[in-house]
């Protein structure tokens, strides 16, 4: 995959379509685990959204740029 991609004019990273599929996966992984109630179970649960978050962009960033 291109380290850059060309988009109205504008040379943009790989990792900004990373961050939006990331984001938007993680947005379903929420409504999931609010359905299902899990967050009762952690002291902070902003706290694991953002590992949850930081975990998926890792992971997707790692398969396009290994």
């Amino acid at each position: 995959m291109p380290r850059e991609l060309y988009f109205l004019e504008l040379y943009l990273p790989t990792l900004m379509l990373v961050l939006g599929a990331s984001t938007l996966l993680m947005w379903l992984l929420d409504r999931v685990l609010i359905a299902l109630n899990v967050y009762r179970f952690f002291w902070h649960a902003p706290l694991v959204r953002l590992s949850l978050f930081i975990c998926l962009f890792s992971a997707l960033a790692l398969t396009i740029y290994r």
